[in-house]
């Protein structure tokens, strides 16, 4: 299994932008797949993007356009630019690792209207 710690997340307005990073505990080179996904309150968790170790990446229609994931092999981090950001978007936000299936602590973000 891989540690993940999540942080960047935080109380902003409808428009603005956040960016998550996820720190890993092993090197990004060993892991096929890092991903996002988000869960609000009484839903199910959801995905919100992913990225391979090729860097291919995949989106949820919902976030196309406004969230960008990378990587920073060279810091085991990856990262999801969020912009534009909609009071939708409000979710505890997980980064997941495809080694051991792993998921991180979460980190809240909270967009007013």
């Amino acid at each position: 299994q891989v540690q993940l710690v999540e942080s960047g997340g935080g109380l902003v307005q409808a428009g603005e932008s956040l960016r998550l990073s996820c720190a890993a505990s092993r090197s990004l080179f060993i892991i096929n797949t890092m991903g996002w996904y988000r869960q609000a309150p009484g839903k199910q968790r959801e995905l919100v993007a992913t990225i391979t170790r090729g860097d291919s990446t995949n989106y949820a229609d919902s976030v196309k356009g406004r969230f960008t994931i990378s990587k920073d092999n060279a810091k085991n981090t990856v990262y999801l630019q969020m912009n534009s950001l909609k009071p939708e978007d409000t979710a505890v936000y997980y980064c997941w690792a495809s080694s051991g299936s792993s998921w991180g602590q979460g980190t809240q973000v909270t967009v007013s209207p």
